[in-house]
């Protein structure tokens, strides 16, 4: 009936769950083949897999821990089950055994939770299954349990005392042992009976039961008692093994459902004056990141833990939860910004902890990785600021994970591998480059998988080296690279002036080969890009190998993959495609992830970290990611990119304003960093404010080309009047924006910016046209003109001799089909950064246009853009320093 009632129960399961083959795992040490092959029989009966681990009966203890430590991290393996001989079941082995995997339920944590009366989140030992089905109406009985101790006696002595049960426990040795005896009407015999204690002790009647804790291990001596239970007490326990691993896989199938989140929020305590950011962040205590991660609903197996504070999220969420539905996307973009930034960041923490910790709302924030130029240059971090921030602050600017280090690796490989192709071929034959390129290994020559590639690319379908023409062999062996034309660079996240251009190959061993290059900054590389829009691995690895590097002498693009180094790419990126969690000042999760630059490149976080953190979150959840620099630039990019690459849909725009960038706009004085700020900026000018609300207006009419709905979040500052305040309101309001909130998270956190969060969660209710903003069919030129006349405000374009070369170029290869990712200062609307408000009638000079094949974008430049920003006079480095004795941190920020 139990085998019957298990099969019935996973036969369910599996119609539920097709994909499904629950696994049990058996780790023995003894030669007992007889149990081996009762537990196959059963387990096949009930329609189990079963895998018999078979170690030496002479296995220490520590290799019996290991192979448990082993199966223990098999996501392939649902349940584990031990037969060991009586010396081995020792509490260290026990509780090696994962509490969700053990079925024969002797860990301490099942046992506690089967005390506890948590009969629905606990097994019962499969042995004390057995007895108590064999045992009935214990009411008023007495049941003497013997030479039963560990785990499998304290299960079976509380099942007998739940059921009514009087019981009495000792060992054989027990000198009351006679007396015990002649009160029981049951015996439950954990061991077999020595030889010296007569059966006569035992009064007539009294029921037998023999369960030796090694029963299923086929050790059951008890022939001796007259005793027909012993065979069914072994039989039931296999049995009752295999229905409590179906209750497992039960529980298992539950444990890879969305689980409600169960968050435990951290309290603010704000301090007026606001102390430094770093302050701040050193004042809070952190929850440890597997607690933030299990509140979630991540699993174990879901994160790698990096130290005490961030962890790598593994991408197989995606498919335990492909079936469960998002959550609403949210996108945080600014207006035309001064140098000093205007909080866009600030504006998404403060967001996202007044959603979750004041409104009780599930929220994600997603940022990017800041770059180490601008944290040790002019800018400083990127984790927020004030009571709006993520923690820890030095953390998360300081290398974070290691993200960035792999990309500057990947890139300077790639950079590596042109050169020195390039050499070998001007200085080899064609049979020499043969036979370096595919050696003789072992008396064996043969092709590897991406060379086999190639050679199907070129048309030439052989597999054995030695059938190649001279004809074939030339073709697959020179890539005949146009040293003018390369356009992958070296990188460094370091700002350099001095490596806008170098000369690459001065040394003899070079034999002559030198050329002109430069560095760029790493988050420029186009590896990054193609880490923020990448939706798998298998896609980032398509993404590497179709990255131009170069064109050949006849004109053909010359690709990653043709150098042969797209699978050591994808190996140096395995770690940097899993988004790293960490959390806000008041507790709530943040995902960091890529960090392309908004001006250079396309400016937003990673696809990855927005679809898992919408996956997590639930339906009726949000995840904020903001857009670099103002809407112009990051906003245009997030949607006609990177919503292209993903295929989600934002449900609202935050446009970030403040009353100082308006000012500027309306013809206040220049903002410098490092300077201090005009009286125009810190008194009251309605009038610089109104005027300069023009801008403002032109963000939200850009948002409104997309279809989605605008809330403006206002970033008061303290020296804001409340009439300005109110003005830039009134007016944000009357442009067309869903609505327009003050926000104070800076000083006060999650609890000033809850106006914000309900203004967010209304819009986000309301109908949404999403529309991008281009056919990706149109021809470049034409996409182009369609971003700077609609977003911009040109009046034309102008394309320089090269970029037209260009276009043309690109076209003729077949890559005119690409989205539009603008090179552009982020100062202005338009090409000029000085001209502020909303410029008119100028024309967009476009000097050259590049293209990020493997990204997915033709990147025109709009005048001079520098790939690496170089240092200022007085660095933000002079004031960071650690201190030797704590190990922390100063000065940063």
């Amino acid at each position: 009936k139990i085998t019957e009632n298990a099969k019935k129960s996973l036969a369910f399961l599996k119609s539920e769950n097709p994909q499904l083959e629950p696994t049990l795992a058996i780790i023995q040490a003894h030669n007992d083949h007889l149990i081996q092959e009762r537990n196959k029989n059963f387990a096949k009966e009930v329609g189990l897999r079963v895998v018999h681990i078979c170690l030496p009966m002479d296995s220490s203890k520590d290799e019996i821990v290991n192979e448990i430590s082993r199966l223990n991290e098999d996501p392939n393996v649902q349940g584990l089950a031990l037969d060991l001989p009586d010396s081995l079941y020792s509490s260290k082995i026990l509780n090696t055994v994962k509490p969700e995997k053990d079925v024969d339920g002797l860990s301490d944590v099942n046992l506690g939770r089967l005390v506890r009366g948590d009969a629905s989140d606990c097994l019962v030992p499969p042995t004390a299954c057995a007895v108590m089905e064999l045992v009935k109406d214990l009411g008023g009985k007495t049941v003497l349990v013997v030479g039963a101790s560990g785990a499998v006696g304290a299960a079976l002595q509380y099942m007998l005392q739940r059921n009514g049960a009087m019981t009495m426990s000792c060992c054989w040795k027990d000198p009351q042992l006679q007396t015990k005896l002649h009160h029981a009407n049951i015996l439950v015999a954990g061991s077999a009976k020595p030889d010296d204690i007569p059966v006569s002790w035992i009064k007539p009647g009294t029921t037998i039961i023999a369960c030796f804790h090694d029963t299923l291990s086929g050790q059951l001596s008890c022939g001796q008692w007259n005793n027909p239970a012993a065979e069914n007490v072994t039989s039931l326990a296999i049995a009752m093994r295999m229905q409590n691993m179906v209750k497992n896989t039960e529980r298992w199938i539950q444990s890879q459902q969305y689980r409600k989140w169960d968050l435990r929020c951290l309290k603010l305590q704000p301090l007026s004056p606001v102390p430094s950011d770093i302050e701040i962040s050193r004042a809070q205590s952190p929850k440890a990141v597997d607690v933030l991660a299990k509140e979630i609903g991540l699993l174990t197996d879901e994160i790698e833990i990096y130290g005490q504070t961030k962890a790598k999220v593994r991408l197989s969420l995606l498919e335990r939860l492909k079936d469960q539905p998002d959550g609403k996307y949210v996108l945080v973009a600014g207006i035309t910004p001064t140098p000093l930034g205007e909080g866009k960041s600030t504006v998404t923490i403060g967001l996202v902890q007044a959603l979750t910790a004041h409104l009780h709302i599930n929220s994600f924030a997603c940022l990017r990785q800041p770059s180490q130029g601008p944290t040790f240059g002019v800018k400083g971090g990127a984790a927020g600021g004030g009571y709006a921030q993520v923690i820890p602050m030095e953390e998360f600017n300081l290398h974070l994970t290691g993200d960035i280090h792999a990309i500057t690796a990947a890139n300077n490989l790639l950079a590596a591998a042109i050169d020195a192709r390039i050499l070998h071929e001007s200085t080899q034959s064609d049979k020499a480059l043969y036979n370096r390129l595919v050696p003789v290994v072992n008396g064996v020559r043969g092709f590897s998988a991406i060379q086999l590639a190639r050679l199907r690319r070129l048309g030439i379908n052989k597999t054995d080296p030695g059938t190649l023409t001279e004809e074939e062999i030339s073709k697959f062996v020179r890539l005949d690279i146009d040293p003018s034309t390369i356009t992958w660079q070296r990188v460094v996240d370091t700002n350099d002036r001095f490596l806008h251009k170098i000369t690459v190959g001065q040394a003899n061993t070079e034999k002559g080969f030198v050329r002109q290059a430069q560095f760029d900054i790493a988050v420029a590389s186009e590896i990054m890009a193609i880490l923020a829009l990448t939706t798998s691995l298998q896609d980032m690895k398509e993404r590497l190998g179709k990255m131009v590097v170069a064109n050949d002498k006849k004109g053909e693009a010359v690709t990653a993959e043709d150098l042969g180094v797209t699978g050591a790419l994808a190996v140096l990126m395995k770690d940097a495609i899993k988004p790293t969690l960490m959390q806000t000042l008041e507790g709530t999760p943040v995902f960091v992830h890529a960090g392309p630059f908004a001006n250079i490149a396309h400016g937003n976080s990673s696809v990855l970290a927005d679809k898992i953190a919408l996956k997590l979150v639930g339906e009726k959840g949000f995840v904020v990611t903001e857009a670099g620099f103002g809407a112009d630039i990051g906003m245009e990019k997030f949607f006609n990119i990177k919503c292209r690459a993903s295929g989600l849909v934002p449900s609202v725009v935050v446009l970030v304003a403040t009353v100082r960038a308006l000012k500027m706009h309306g013809g206040g004085p220049n903002v410098t960093a490092g300077a201090p700020l005009k009286k125009e900026y810190t008194e009251e000018n309605l009038q610089l404010v109104a005027d300069g609300c023009c801008n403002l207006q032109k963000q939200i009419q850009i948002a409104q080309l997309f279809g989605v709905p605008v809330v403006v979040a206002l970033n008061v500052f303290k020296t804001d009047s409340p009439t300005e305040v109110d003005l830039v309101c009134k007016i944000a309001k009357q442009s067309g924006a869903f609505d327009a909130v003050p926000c104070n998270h800076w000083s006060a956190g999650g609890r000033g910016a809850v106006k914000l969060a309900q203004a967010v969660e209304e819009a986000a209710s309301q109908k949404n046209s999403f529309k991008y903003l281009y056919n990706l069919e149109l021809p470049i030129v034409e996409k182009i003109r369609i971003i700077a006349q609609k977003v911009y405000g040109a009046q034309d374009i102008e394309l320089s001799p090269i970029a037209q070369s260009q276009i043309d170029r690109y076209t003729r290869q077949g890559f005119g089909n690409l989205p539009i990712c603008m090179a552009k200062t982020h100062l202005s609307l338009s090409h000029q950064p000085e001209r502020k408000g909303v410029p008119t009638g100028f024309i967009l000079p476009i000097s050259d246009v590049r293209a990020s094949i493997g990204a997915g974008f033709i990147y025109p430049l709009v005048g001079t853009m520098s790939t690496m920003p170089g240092l200022p006079t007085r660095p933000c480095f002079y004031d960071i320093d650690l201190d030797p004795v704590t190990e922390q941190v100063k000065g940063l920020f």
